[in-house]
């Protein structure tokens, strides 16, 4: 049986970890890329909050490369998908696509969700973990398109998911996403 990696790509209040916890609902494990962030905040015992998450985020890359989080993560995604389909929460650059493309070949599945900035905006305020301030949300968007590359994994995605309504329709947009994967 063939195991396919649906990575999530989208800019931030899009709805990735929402879509990510209903593929989790259907069966898919969930590795999230963000983790190795929050691993290095707890291991140098700094607070979790947007300006320490770009600072680590940055010095990773900084030693990894652009495809560091792809890099830092392959392991966990080659050991949960032996047994299961994957859902991968978070793949930012171009260079994480093509690392990860090049490592799982056609079971790498793009799945851009994609929001308006309003709306997004709106999310990432109200967010009970981590909430930002619409400028903190500009000054994220900017740093990803600008320093990240994330405009090309959303530009090829293989599918992608419109998050402007209710959870009901992105459930539905899901349900139709899962049936492409089958």
């Amino acid at each position: 049986m063939v195991r396919h990696i649906a990575a999530l790509v989208g800019m931030p209040g899009a709805g990735k970890s929402e879509v990510a916890a209903m593929f989790e609902h259907r069966g898919y494990a969930v590795v999230r890329f963000g983790d190795a962030t929050e691993e290095e905040l707890a291991r140098r015992n700094l607070p979790l909050n947007e300006a320490n998450e770009r600072l680590v985020r940055e010095q990773l890359r900084a030693e990894h490369g652009m495809a560091a989080y792809a890099m830092l993560n392959i392991p966990r995604i080659d050991e949960a998908v032996r047994h299961t389909d994957v859902v991968v929460d978070g793949l930012y650059s171009w260079e994480e696509y093509l690392v990860l493309k090049q490592h799982f070949g056609e079971r790498l599945i793009v799945v851009a969700v994609v929001a308006s900035p309003a709306t997004r905006r709106s999310r990432l305020a109200a967010r009970p973990r981590r909430p930002l301030t619409a400028e903190e949300v500009d000054s994220r968007d900017h740093a990803e398109i600008e320093k990240i590359n994330k405009g090309g994994p959303i530009a090829i995605a293989d599918i992608t998911l419109v998050n402007e309504g209710s959870l009901e329709e992105l459930c539905r947009e899901i349900e139709r996403a899962l049936e492409k994967l089958s």
